[in-house]
C-alpha cells in the first residue's frame, strides 16, 4: 500500500481511510471465512488478494482517481471487494439500486456520472434497456453467475472473474486525503428526481468505529463481535448495508453472504454457517417468522437489528417466541446511516420485564458515540426531553453527507441552523431515548388534533391475526383528515376476523387508554399486500393515491 514519502523527524499525517479498516482484519483474522451462498468461500487472507486484483483489473479499463464505478450485484463477497477495491483507488463507488425503474437508474448513472459498470448478468436485461442514453459509461463489466442472456445487444469489455484473473496479486493503493469521496448512491422520495448521497473516506471510518462500538462495547442485548457470524439481509446497494460489511471486516467477523432473498436458502443459511447477527427491514423479518421452516430450526442464538420501517410489538413479539433478539437501529440514507439503536442501558439489565423489554426494543433508540439529537419547534428551538414534547427529529454528527451531489436547493432544505434536518417527527424521554412518531408528510390532522400513523400501525399489529398495517390520512368534509388502516391477515387467519372485528379491538384499545379515541379509524380495509418501496418501506404514497 502506497504511503507518504516523508524527510527525517516529519511526522505521518495518519489518514482516516478504507483501507485502514482491512489492514486490522488481515492482522486479526487473516483465515477467518467470507462465504456466498453455497458456491464461494475464501479466507480474509483471499480477500485481501481478490480485492487488489480487482483494483489492478479496473485500472487496466482506465479507472483512475475520482471517476465512479456503479455496481449493479446482489448481496455476494463480489460486492464486499468493491466496498474495498473501488474507493481505496480513490475512486468512487455508486451503489445502483436496481429496484428502481428504468427511468430511475437511468437518471442515476447518468447523475453520478459512471465511466464503469459492474453487473450481475441477471441484470443485463435491464441495462439494455437504457445503455444508449448512459452518456458517460465506457466500460461494462459482467459477473457470470447464472446463464449470460445471449439476446441483450449489449458490448461486454470484461468478465469479473476473467478481470481478476488476469491481474496482478497487489495494487498500490494510494495514501489519499481522507476526505477524498468514496461512495454514492440515490435515495428516492415521494416526488421529483432521486438525489445524489455521498460519504468520503473519514465520514465512513468514523461511521464503522463508532457503530462497533455502540454494538460491542455496553452490556446489553443483542451485542455483535469479532465471534459472530454476520449475514445482511438489508440489500448492500442501500446505504452500504448499514455500514455493517465495514463493521464485520474491521472485527475479522465471518461473513455469510446470501445473494438473492429467498427464505429457504436464508434459513438454510443461518442454520448451517451459524449465522448469529443480521439487519433487515420489518418485511423480510415478517417473512422469516412466518415461514413453517423457521418453526423446524434454532433461531435463538439469532440476533437481528430492525430498520428502515417501524418495528412494531406484534413483530418484535413473534421474533421473541423464536428465540430471536430484535432491536430497532434508526437513521437514514443521509445519516451513513445509524443514528441509535434501541437497546437496553447497561443499568436496566435484570430490571425490565418482558413487556418493558418488548416496548423499549420498538422506541428508535439512544444515539451512538458521537451522534447529538434533539426534537425542535418549528422555530427550531429544542424541546425538553420529557417524552411528551414533539417536534422534527435534528442531527449533527460527523459522518452525515454534506451535501446533495449537485443539488444546492434540496441542500438548504436538509441542512439549517447547523442540523440536518430528518423530516421524522418525534420526542425524547428523560433517559434520553428518541421516539419517531411518524414522518411529517404521514402525520394524521384530524380536526385540530394530530394522530401518529406508526402508533396506530403498532396498535393493529398487537392483534394475532394481523400480519403488516399501514395507517394513512384521507381527507374527510368535517375534519379535514381521518385515519385509513390498511391491513393484510395471516394466512392462516384469513377467516378469523373482519374489519368491524378489527375496528372493535381498535375501539377496545382507545378504551384503556392506548390510543385516542379520536384516532379509532372508521375504516380498516383488508388487503391481500401492502404497496412497498424498492427497499421494502411501506410506499404510502402509493396508499394514498391508490385509497383517498
Amino acid at each position: 500500500m502506497a504511503e507518504q514519502t516523508l524527510p527525517a523527524g516529519e511526522c505521518y499525517d495518519y489518514p482516516l481511510l478504507i483501507k485502514k479498516l482491512l489492514g486490522t482484519a488481515l492482522l486479526y483474522a487473516a483465515d477467518q471465512e467470507i462465504v456466498y451462498r453455497d458456491r464461494f468461500r475464501c479466507s480474509y487472507r483471499d480477500l485481501n488478494r481478490r480485492i487488489h486484483r480487482l483494483a489492478g483489473g479496473l485500472s487496466s479499463l482506465g479507472v483512475k482517481e475520482g471517476d465512479t464505478v456503479a455496481v449493479f450485484d446482489y448481496d455476494s463477497n463480489r460486492f464486499l471487494e468493491c466496498f474495498f477495491a473501488i474507493p481505496m483507488m480513490g475512486a468512487v463507488m455508486q451503489m445502483v439500486n436496481w429496484r428502481l425503474s428504468a427511468a430511475q437508474i437511468e437518471y442515476t448513472i447518468n447523475h453520478a456520472e459512471a465511466r464503469v459498470i459492474i453487473i450481475n448478468g441477471d441484470f443485463l436485461p435491464l441495462l439494455a434497456q437504457i445503455r444508449e442514453r448512459l452518456t458517460w459509461v465506457e466500460k461494462i463489466v459482467v459477473i457470470v453467475e447464472n446463464e449470460v442472456p445471449q439476446e441483450c445487444g449489449l458490448t461486454i469489455d470484461a468478465e469479473y472473474e476473467s478481470l481478476l484473473a488476469a491481474a496482478a496479486d497487489t495494487y498500490n493503493f494510494p495514501d489519499l486525503d481522507e476526505n477524498t469521496k468514496a461512495t454514492t448512491f440515490y435515495t428516492t422520495g415521494t416526488t421529483g428526481d432521486p438525489k445524489g448521497v455521498h460519504f468520503s473516506h473519514r465520514q465512513l471510518v468514523l461511521h464503522t468505529l463508532s457503530l462497533a462500538i455502540a454494538l460491542g462495547s455496553y452490556e446489553t442485548i443483542g451485542r455483535f463481535r469479532s465471534n459472530d457470524v454476520y449475514m445482511p439481509l438489508t440489500p448492500m446497494f442501500h446505504v452500504h448495508a448499514w455500514g455493517l460489511p465495514y463493521v464485520a471486516t474491521l472485527l475479522g467477523t465471518k461473513q455469510v453472504y446470501p445473494g438473492r432473498y429467498e427464505p429457504e436458502m436464508l434459513l438454510r443459511l443461518i442454520v448451517t454457517e451459524g449465522v448469529t447477527a443480521s439487519h433487515c427491514v420489518p418485511t423480510i423479518l415478517q417473512m422469516l417468522v412466518t415461514s413453517p421452516a423457521a418453526r423446524q430450526v434454532d433461531l435463538s442464538r439469532w440476533k437481528v437489528i430492525i430498520g428502515g420501517a417501524k418495528l412494531s410489538t406484534g413483530l418484535a413479539a413473534a421474533a421473541q417466541e423464536l428465540g430471536i433478539v430484535v432491536y430497532t437501529g434508526y437513521g437514514m440514507s443521509e445519516t451513513c446511516p445509524v443514528i441509535s439503536l434501541s437497546t437496553p442501558k447497561t443499568t436496566m439489565l435484570g430490571r425490565l420485564n418482558d413487556d418493558q423489554l418488548l416496548n423499549l426494543v420498538v422506541k428508535t433508540g439512544l444515539p451512538i458515540p458521537l451522534v447529538e439529537f434533539e426534537v425542535v419547534d418549528l422555530d427550531g428551538t429544542p424541546l425538553p426531553h420529557d417524552g411528551v414534547s414533539v417536534g422534527e427529529v435534528v442531527f449533527r454528527a460527523p459522518w452525515l453527507t454534506k451535501d446533495y451531489f449537485k443539488s444546492p436547493a434540496k441542500t438548504r432544505e436538509l441542512w439549517r441552523d447547523g442540523w440536518l434536518h430528518s423530516g421524522d417527527v418525534g420526542h425524547i424521554d428523560a433517559d434520553g431515548y428518541l421516539q419517531v412518531t411518524d414522518r411529517i408528510k404521514d402525520v394524521i390532522k384530524t380536526g385540530g388534533e394530530w394522530i401518529s400513523s406508526l402508533d396506530l400501525e403498532n396498535c393493529i399489529s398487537r392483534h394475532p391475526a394481523v400480519l403488516e398495517a399501514a395507517a394513512i390520512g384521507v381527507p374527510d368534509d368535517k375534519w379535514g383528515e381521518r385515519p385509513l388502516l390498511i391491513v393484510t391477515l395471516k394466512p392462516d387467519q384469513q377467516s378469523a376476523v373482519d374489519s368491524d372485528g378489527l375496528r372493535e379491538f381498535m375501539a377496545e384499545a382507545a378504551r384503556q387508554g392506548l390510543i385516542p379515541r379520536y384516532a379509532v379509524p372508521e375504516r380498516i380495509l383488508l388487503v391481500e399486500q401492502l404497496p412497498k418501496t424498492s427497499v421494502g418501506k411501506l410506499n404510502k404514497r402509493a396508499m394514498r393515491k391508490e385509497f383517498s
